[in-house]
């Protein structure tokens, strides 16, 4: 696991990496958008039920050697408040080498690490995996320093969601 850690981090580090700018939508089958994107948020249908999503996400996270650093879910919480929620689960992960170089160009972009990515059904019970572009949250924190390392986050995630996406 160390060795992938480091292993990431010298790809991270190594001339050449893809700026931001180049990095567009996580792309399925025949280069079709496998995820939509509005408001900053780009969501994946996965072609799973919501129990095997989470599983095979969870499964994808750790096999990359990534941290998990929490499971949240939010339906259980709700109905322990006595609020009816259909399934909602939140993932916290990262790779601290990685999302601290982030926080190093401005302190409050911690706001948005580690990663987040939402895991929730829908009214007709289709699955969702959503999260904030990194482009987004470059934006909003005003970090123009840390390209190379945005798009090994935006390259990651969409990894991470396509074990899960619906082609």
């Amino acid at each position: 696991m160390l060795k992938r850690s480091i292993l990431a981090l010298a790809v991270l580090l190594a001339p050449g990496t893809l700026p931001l700018a180049g990095i567009g939508a996580p792309q399925g089958v025949g280069g079709e958008p496998s995820a939509a994107s509005e408001n900053g948020i780009v969501k994946v249908r996965s072609a799973y039920a919501m129990a095997e999503t989470l599983d095979r996400l969870q499964k994808d996270i750790a096999g990359k050697g990534i941290k998990l650093f929490s499971v949240i879910d939010q339906a259980r919480l709700a109905e322990e408040a006595g609020i009816k929620l259909r399934p909602s689960t939140l993932l916290v992960f990262g790779n601290p080498a990685l999302g601290s170089q982030f926080m190093t160009s401005n302190p409050v972009a911690g706001l948005d690490w580690p990663v987040r990515l939402l895991v929730h059904q829908d009214e007709s019970g289709g699955v969702w995996a959503a999260y904030t572009d990194f482009r987004t949250i470059a934006q909003r924190h005003g970090i123009r320093d840390r390209d190379a390392a945005f798009a090994k986050a935006s390259e990651v995630i969409a990894s991470i969601t396509s074990s899960v996406a619906k082609h």
